[in-house]
């Protein structure tokens, strides 16, 4: 099993590369972190945008060019339409966001002809982060992309969850269905929706996991908090996966991990299209977007 980032990279480098394509690959984040991963080994990497532009960002940084391949389109939004193409195309297995906006990017991605989503596809926006104030990884959802999932979307988000949970070898995940209690509340609709999830968990509607909720956030990661409330549940306290009630919820909880948390290491990918897609946000590290990259890769 894949405990940290480390880990990742070093697995990744035992199999073959994956071609990354980054669309409007311009800005110095971008280029530093799919060089980064490139001379890391785990990806080949091949940059989409104005030359000009991604020949100054590598001289600035000693970067020899030859390791990676430049595509030169000095057109944001026709670069991004590239990109995606050559995805399509199989001549790329990740496609990553450059220093286009997430609507430009996003609208490339779900266009219907020649975008990357499959029919009646549900896309979603998943990251892994490890805080070190928890044992394990935490996989959550949707953070980015679907504001107020219903329950067929949460179904999806969580089959999202427990494949990246897989690729992390993790055998059994442990889905915590997220919500303000662990009560069920029949005015609260994050409790119904969370109720009626774990049982079609329960009853093999959603494979491949062990599920729960609804769960307040206290008892879904803290076994004091279990202890405390008395609560019985094969997840709480140790859950590898947070499906959260909206967007909000669930982009609040990453903001606050990266922000106010020392020493948090992230990764964030949509799922549902074609292929792994990278979507970390333009104020996002180095390092954020490296272990985006792996991620990626790694469920590719």
């Amino acid at each position: 099993m894949i405990t940290n980032f480390d880990q990742m990279f070093e697995q990744l480098r035992s199999k073959p590369k994956k071609r990354l394509v980054a669309a409007w690959a311009v800005d110095d984040h971008t280029i530093s972190a799919v060089y980064m991963a490139v001379e890391a080994g785990i990806v080949e990497g091949i940059l989409v945008g104005d030359e000009a532009m991604i020949q100054k960002v590598c001289q600035e940084h000693n970067y020899d060019l030859s390791k990676l391949t430049v595509v030169n389109n000095p057109n944001e939004l026709k670069s991004i339409a590239q990109a995606v193409d050559m995805v399509n195309a199989g001549e790329a297995d990740i496609l990553m966001k450059g220093l286009c906006s997430t609507d430009k990017y996003m609208r490339a991605i779900l266009k219907k002809e020649g975008g990357l989503l499959p029919p009646k596809a549900v896309l979603s926006h998943l990251s892994v982060l490890k805080n070190e104030n928890y044992h394990k990884f935490i996989i959550l959802g949707d953070m980015a992309v679907i504001p107020a999932p219903d329950l067929k979307q949460k179904e999806a988000i969580t089959n999202y969850l427990v494949k990246a949970a897989k690729a992390l070898g993790i055998e059994t995940p442990k889905v915590a269905f997220i919500a303000a209690t662990e009560q069920m509340l029949p005015g609260m609709q994050a409790c119904v929706d969370a109720a009626i999830l774990s049982k079609m968990a329960d009853r093999g509607q959603i494979k491949g996991c062990v599920a729960d909720g609804p769960l307040a956030l206290d008892v879904a990661i803290s076994q004091e908090a279990v202890a405390i409330k008395k609560l019985k549940s094969p997840v709480a306290g140790d859950a590898d996966c947070l499906v959260f009630p909206n967007i909000e919820s669930a982009n609040v909880f990453y903001k606050v991990n990266s922000q106010l948390c020392k020493d948090v290491k992230q990764a964030a990918i949509v799922a549902g299209a074609k292929a792994p897609c990278v979507l970390s946000s333009r104020a996002d590290s180095i390092d954020t977007k490296l272990n985006s990259i792996a991620l990626a890769a790694l469920t590719a």
